[in-house]
């Protein structure tokens, strides 16, 4: 199954108005327990050496110099098959992000069809990223299910923005790629499946020229979360969550930016 999504690039003001709200942001964050900057996990990110096509099968030899890392923080999870397997890579080049995703999965469950809706109900890959090393209250977020295009979820998050609730700039519709390869059958509990893989391929252009504040190149460090939202019963809303770097109260959801760990750009 592949699938190939493209957005418009969000609008100035929305990007001049997340600029002044950064400030007001962090007040609510420093009541919460903070990672200090120095003290996160760190993920190096390898550059690409070769071109990568966006395919969802991670047959490009550029992956091969990549980091390969696993999830091993589990929320919701009290049966064996809430904590599958999760692998995760990322790769640099002068223009882009790519990620790569590899979930073991035992019964692939997709529902949601409609973009910036829910898919995160569903066996769901998702990338915060902050393209500043501090733990700011804001993020770009990407969520995409195995439709992909048609039920794909980007938006920019304030985190705890007023009265501690936090809110979704869902019409940031950024252009990027992502494409998915599976093995076993959709939505059908009957059957044992072996799991899926993922691919995005995210332009810096895509992130509002906020990368400007701290441009990629070897030795800048970026705060980042990834995560996996793991559904197993086509009727049943429950999901496990496991993500790359710990987070603080999973009762306040996984938007936590100051819970991010880092990317480092290197040459190697």
């Amino acid at each position: 199954m592949k699938g190939i999504f493209n957005g418009q690039l969000i609008g100035k003001t929305i990007v001049t108005a997340i600029f002044f709200f950064t400030t007001a942001l962090n007040l609510n964050a420093q009541e919460e327990k903070q990672l200090v900057i120095g003290q996160q996990p760190v993920y190096k990110v390898a550059k690409a050496r070769q071109p990568i096509i966006i395919d969802g099968k991670m047959d490009d030899a550029a992956w091969k110099n990549a980091e390969v890392v696993s999830f091993d923080y589990f929320y919701r999870a009290d049966k064996p098959v809430d904590k599958q397997k999760s692998k995760f890579r990322m790769l640099w080049d002068s223009a882009s992000l790519y990620l790569f995703y590899e979930f073991e999965d035992t019964s692939l469950t997709v529902r949601e069809t409609i973009p910036d809706n829910r898919p995160y109900l569903d066996d769901c890959a998702e990338f915060f990223v902050v393209p500043i090393p501090d733990s700011v209250s804001m993020h770009f977020g990407f969520e995409v299910n195995l439709n992909l295009a048609k039920a794909a979820y980007d938006y920019i998050m304030l985190w705890r923005y007023y009265n501690n609730r936090s809110f979704f700039i869902s019409g940031y519709n950024p252009a990027y790629k992502v494409e998915a390869t599976y093995d076993g059958t959709i939505n059908n509990e009957k059957d044992k499946d072996k799991g899926y893989k993922m691919e995005f391929q995210i332009p810096f252009s895509a992130l509002s020229n906020f990368h400007l504040f701290a441009r990629p190149r070897a030795g800048v460090k970026w705060a980042f979360q990834a995560v996996r939202q793991d559904r197993n019963l086509v009727d049943d809303r429950f999901r496990s969550t496991s993500t790359l770097f710990p987070i603080y109260d999973i009762r306040l959801d996984v938007h936590q930016p100051n819970r991010f760990g880092l990317m480092e750009f290197t040459d190697n």
